[in-house]
């Protein structure tokens, strides 16, 4: 809930003191002046004498007239008066508020005031907007001086997830399985393949599914279903049909939430029965695998299936990593925040005016996202983390041809390459994206640098009980 673009704190002294700074007077009539409740509130009053916008006011009436049509009078030629007492007070407050709106952020960028949310105008009774003087005042919340200290020693562990011979048999039965050949067979048993087209016209389903007998459950449905051939239609209740819900929404293509209400019984067409018969290990597998000459032995395979699901576990190393570090940092670096102000700010910011019960609970989901963005905000100014535009671009040219590599869309021409990353950039969005992607990279990188973390060696089960709580 604060600015994405958070700049670093003014140094304030800690014994702080309530303090009136004189008023910035501008190249117009209008005036700045400011004044510090505490090192985290401020007030801006901006002064405006009618001279300061009445010009413009009358240009754009003037303009206006130009081109009004009203009833009577000729275009052009309808007066003035009339023109002001219809469109004056609109055209003041819009005028004005441009002003206002400039010249506010020009100040706070000549101050350098680095604030949290928005300035908040203060409320005040009507304006007179045909007054010689205009008065508005803005509260605003500011960012607090604080140290951000990484040397310190640590608990953080950064885990290294290794793959174990179970998942690497597993990843090898999958891909001879991949790569085998199917044998049509009359009967259904153990892990034999059924694919059938699957009905129940209460619910609106009709969808063709493979699936196994593993899949199923009871004894009498099993038994239903290992006596039928292809050709054959099996009608059984649909009610604890499959294993678990998940295989159920799978095979019948329906959601969770339909699911529950699907009752009495499913129709099974039988299509087809087939055995997979898992490839061999020898060369030709291998080159399908991993392309000509490669791999050439069952250990060769197992060492590049080793590599590739540990790479895949890094990523969830690494993310666990980010998330310990945020709770780490937030946790031990201290800094007040002008709390009231932006509960205050979070109440009138949205589409929709929050209650100050509502504004007061999103603050309080929010505060230590704020907390990690400031901290964040300063370890990338102090250790010169920023993004430069090349290294965006050089990131997602990258990211492109994993994703395209990934499609077996590898070799692609610079130039078409070029056009791609191009258009990507192009887009704020996508861009967006990709800059936050590089940030957190960037900030792992230094995390693992300059955090003394302790390295941790297990298997992906022993690291999600671990790390997570689950067996």
């Amino acid at each position: 809930m604060v600015n994405e673009q958070v700049c670093q704190p003014n140094p304030l002294s800690n014994h702080y003191k309530k303090r009136t700074f004189a008023p910035i007077f501008l190249p117009i009539h209008m005036k700045i002046s400011r004044k510090d409740n505490d090192a985290l509130n401020t007030l801006i009053t901006i002064d405006i004498e009618r001279n300061d916008f009445e010009k413009k006011v009358n240009t754009v009436l003037s303009d206006y007239r130009k081109k009004a049509n009203i009833p009577g009078f000729r275009k052009g030629h309808v007066p003035l008066g009339m023109i002001k007492k219809q469109y004056e007070s609109a055209v003041t407050a819009d005028e004005v508020n441009k002003l206002i709106q400039e010249n506010l952020e020009k100040y706070l960028k000549e101050q350098k005031l680095n604030i949290l949310g928005n300035p908040l105008p203060v409320m005040q009774e009507e304006l007179d907007w045909k007054a010689s003087e205009l008065s508005f005042a803005f509260e605003l919340g500011l960012s607090p001086e604080f140290e951000v200290k990484l040397t310190e020693k640590n608990k953080l562990k950064q885990y290294q997830i290794t793959a174990s011979p179970e998942m690497i048999i597993d990843q090898i039965k999958h891909y001879r399985k991949q790569y085998g050949k199917l044998v049509a067979q009359k009967n259904a048993k153990d892990d034999f393949e059924i694919t059938a087209v699957l009905k129940n016209e209460a619910a609106e389903i009709e969808t063709t599914h493979t699936f196994d007998l593993g899949q199923i459950k009871g004894k009498s449905n099993l038994a239903s279903l290992g006596k039928a051939t292809f050709g054959d239609v099996v009608t059984l209740k649909i009610k604890n049909l499959f294993k678990d819900e998940a295989t159920a929404t799978r095979v019948l293509g329906v959601s969770v939430e339909k699911l529950k209400e699907i009752e009495g019984e499913i129709s099974i067409d039988i299509k087809e029965i087939n055995q997979r018969v898992m490839a061999d290990m020898n060369q030709e597998f291998f080159d399908k695998i991993y392309g000509p000459d490669t791999v050439k032995s069952e250990d060769e395979m197992k060492a590049k299936i080793t590599e590739g699901l540990e790479k895949q576990f890094e990523q969830q190393s690494d993310q666990k990593l980010l998330n310990d570090v945020t709770e780490y940092l937030v946790a031990k670096t201290k800094f007040d925040l002008p709390a009231e102000f932006l509960k205050k700010w979070m109440q009138n910011s949205g589409e929709q005016t929050l209650s100050p019960e509502a504004a007061s609970e999103e603050y309080e989901r929010s505060e230590k996202g704020i907390r990690y963005q400031l901290i964040e905000g300063k370890i990338i100014d102090e250790h010169d983390l920023q993004i430069k535009f090349e290294e965006l671009k050089q990131f997602a040219k990258e990211m492109i041809l994993m994703q395209m590599a990934q499609y077996g869309q590898a070799g692609l021409p610079d130039e078409e390459l070029e056009g791609i990353v191009a258009r990507v950039m192009s887009n704020q969005e996508e861009a967006r994206k990709l800059s936050e992607q590089l940030m957190s990279k960037k900030l792992l990188e230094f995390y693992k640098t300059n955090l003394s973390l302790k390295k941790k060696k297990l298997s992906f089960d022993a690291f999600v009980k671990e790390a997570y709580g689950q067996s």
